[in-house]
């Protein structure tokens, strides 16, 4: 005992136990360590999440009756700044503010910055001080991340919760609910009490510039549940909370008065912290204490830190990653035709309900005309307009194809050169205006989804499931309806129907280029949809409703989900309440939700074109700073599904004088769907690799069958048909030739000569 006594005695033996102390120490306090697991860090700094105040700890919350009081007085309440949103982002304010800044003390994780550099006045709270940091200009911070899932569920927390299926996990900006709300998808965080001791919290994990708050009330077909202000805390452990204040007093933030409208409260100087809570003082009186939002923060750089290197996306490609308005939108497309003029085109299919034109860029090696045997393709975007991930990735593709084909990409050059690609960014761009002006934060769920008339463009195309399943249960298929290119009824045609001037211009459209594939892109999910989009079955509203061509569609949904960065990660939360996990990423429209006269199934049974609808983010509107991550997401998955359009069989129906045969039928036996020939004669069909059996046949031709083997490698089987014309069609050619007059004694001739073979036999 004496020697172990003097061994410690000894200076070696005392620096030991100082430096074993000190180690102690930066673990406890939750210092980084280089060569700790992150999430060992994470458990040594936090007591329990759902550790509940009591109601005596003044750095959290104060007593219910002070509380009382301060809200009885109104003059001492201080209302925050309202923000007028900018037309683009959440602009930079010229303005002379200044910035609240928590730092522990010496020996804890703190943000120190050079002294010489600042001016502050110090605030002793605890074992915190508040630093007052004077700043020229205010920079404008992006959403951390909870409504694009950045944010893990493991990094919200509240103080109780209702259920599980309105924990802090669900507390995401315009999360949706399930159709039925007492599932485990609600649509918000909901307090299992209404006192003004709840909280919700959101771990940045690291040290974040936060500088405002976004709130929603609940996602609720039935109920009326939100916050009507609320207090703003922070800490840098979890464990001691400072309220931001106003002067001495602690402001509380006006919430929302109604549900879905998102309303954003800019701290009046930004604060830097780890962790950040919101807690209610008051709500709406019938209601319960729930809400949505999101958090605007700018994370400090932590080089030492593993995980955040690990989870940083970063891109190659020099775009142009901005939200574009319309005048934007056509500056940039005349920048792409002005850099690639030998394989762009630009032109209009029409004009919106406000007049604006319907710009397309055509992209190919002999733009403004079709080429026989080289397939269409088509990407439509901005259907809704408050979707604007798909119309943004439209103009970043334009500009990658331009800048590829000029590098010299192989690759690139032989899809050009092989189809003829046609983009239409923005179909829908009155609505798009609109969600525009409010920027990416605060539109809310539907603001800009609709044309100027309030049309949902998606789902204003003619019904002609209908008018297909009715005639085969009446047996009269196909003698009355066929199962192609089911004519447009009239009633659709008429000036009274309620169809938008934006939907009218995409039929004409469809109807003058003969597309062969075409992928609309949506938002607000990550899931390829493929039709049919409509059940068949009456009062169902979920149904699986498969094409004749299923096997092709599940295809070619899962070429674009199975390339794209996130759709098939088994790992990924869902975005709002479905898990598209158990088909890959892919879902049969009508098994999901059905819709009547959706673009998919009109293109399907009108045209040629296999159309699929693609969910491209769980953010409708993602904020600017994310455009080159989501690009990243999609880039891949945008090209492989183009390249799609080279499978299956082509080829040339011809007559025997060697001329094109337009309108043509191409027929696979085993499949209940055919197509035709463009103006040329030239077809293209999608398959999947197999041997078929394909007939193609004319009115007036005779018909005309082969064997066609579609291979496993890119590039579709040539299969051209020639035929030849029936004796009834040349009777009418030489009618039409000589006239009705000089003709009547040859056909008497031809009747006589037949009545005479017939009674020889």
């Amino acid at each position: 005992m004496m020697r172990a006594r003097d061994a410690w005695a000894s200076p070696l033996g005392l620096a030991f136990w100082v430096l074993s102390l000190a180690f102690i120490g930066e673990v406890a306090e939750g210092r980084t360590l280089e060569d700790q697991d992150y999430y060992i860090q994470e458990i040594l700094n936090r007591d329990h999440y759902y550790a509940f105040p009591e109601p005596d700890e003044e750095t959290t919350t104060e007593q219910p009756r002070e509380e009382a009081e301060e809200l009885g007085r109104p003059e001492e309440r201080r209302q925050p700044p309202k923000l007028k949103p900018a037309k683009k982002e959440l602009k930079q304010k010229k303005a002379k503010k200044e910035k609240l800044m928590l730092e522990t003390p010496p020996g804890k994780n703190g943000n120190k910055k050079s002294e010489k550099t600042r001016s502050h006045d110090k605030v002793s709270d605890g074992d915190y001080e508040s630093q007052i940091v004077s700043e020229e200009v205010r920079e404008s911070c992006p959403p951390l991340g909870l409504e694009t899932l950045k944010i893990t569920d493991f990094q919200l927390h509240a103080s109780t919760v209702k259920r599980y299926g309105l924990g802090a996990h669900r507390g995401r900006l315009n999360i949706q609910a399930g159709i039925n709300e007492n599932d485990f998808y609600d649509g918000a965080w909901c307090a299992g009490r209404n006192d003004l001791h709840q909280w919700i919290e959101v771990d940045a994990r690291r040290l974040t510039k936060f500088t405002g708050v976004i709130t929603q009330g609940r996602n609720s077909l039935w109920l009326s549940d939100w916050v009507t202000s609320y207090k703003v805390m922070v800490s840098n452990d979890s464990h001691t909370w400072i309220t931001v204040k106003n002067g001495s007093g602690d402001i509380i933030f006006e919430g929302n008065s109604e549900k879905e409208i998102p309303v954003l409260n800019e701290l009046p100087v930004p604060v830097v912290a780890r962790y950040i809570r919101i807690n209610p003082r008051s709500w709406f009186d019938n209601g319960s204490i729930c809400l949505r939002l999101e958090i605007l923060g700018c994370p400090l750089p932590d080089p030492n830190n593993y995980y955040h290197r690990r989870n940083e996306m970063t891109t190659t490609d020099d775009l142009d990653f901005k939200h574009h308005n319309y005048k934007e939108m056509r500056q940039l497309m005349k920048i792409v035709n002005e850099m690639c003029p030998n394989i762009t085109r630009i032109y209009n299919i029409g004009k919106s309900h406000q007049g604006l034109k319907l710009y397309a860029v055509e992209i190919s090696d002999n733009p403004g005309e079709h080429e026989v045997g080289e397939p269409e393709f088509r990407y439509i975007a901005g259907a809704h307009g408050n979707e604007v991930l798909g119309r943004e990735l439209v103009l970043l593709l334009m500009q990658f194809l331009c800048q590829e084909y000029r590098a010299g990409n192989t690759r690139i050059i032989r899809l050009i050169e092989d189809t003829r690609i046609h983009l239409l960014p923005s179909a829908n761009p009155d609505g798009y205006e609109k969600a525009y002006e409010v920027g990416s934060e605060l539109g809310g769920w539907s603001l800009g989804r609709w044309t100027h008339d309030g049309i949902d463009i998606n789902n204003n195309f003619p019904d002609l499931n209908t008018m297909l399943w009715e005639a085969e249960d009446r047996r009269n298929f196909p003698r009355k309806v066929p199962n192609h290119h089911i004519p447009i009824p009239e009633w659709f045609l008429s000036e009274n129907a309620t169809v938008a001037v934006e939907t009218r211009a995409i039929i004409a459209w469809m109807e003058k280029i003969p597309f062969v594939l075409g992928g609309n892109l949506q938002g607000g999910e990550l899931v390829v949809a493929y039709p049919y989009d409509m059940v068949r079955s009456l009062w169902k509203t979920q149904e699986q409703t498969p094409t004749p061509d299923d096997h092709v569609f599940r295809w070619l949904a899962y070429s674009y989900a199975s390339t794209h960065r996130l759709m098939t990660d088994a790992r990924r939360r869902v975005c709002h309440t479905e898990d598209f996990q158990k088909e890959d990423g892919t879902v049969n429209g009508a098994s999901w939700h059905t819709v009547a006269g959706s673009l998919n199934d009109f293109s399907y049974l009108h045209t040629n074109c296999f159309e699929l609808s693609i969910y491209v983010g769980c953010d409708k509107y993602p904020h600017e700073s994310d455009l080159p991550e989501e690009w990243e997401n999609n880039r891949e998955s945008l090209i492989v599904f183009m390249e799609q359009v080279h499978r299956g069989i082509k080829g040339i129906v011809r007559d025997s004088h060697g001329k094109g045969i337009p309108n043509a039928i191409i027929s696979v036996e085993g499949v209940n769907h055919d197509i035709r020939t463009a103006n040329d004669g030239d077809y293209w069909r999608l398959l999947n690799p197999g041997e078929y059996v394909v007939t193609a046949r004319a009115e007036g031709f005779t018909s005309s069958t082969k064997n066609c083997a579609v291979g496993y490698d890119m590039g579709a089987t040539r299969c051209d048909f020639t035929i030849s014309k029936t004796n009834l069609a040349r009777i009418k050619e030489i009618m039409e030739k000589f006239g009705k007059q000089p003709i009547s004694l040859p056909v008497r001739r031809l009747k006589l000569r037949a009545r005479q073979r017939r009674q020889r036999r």
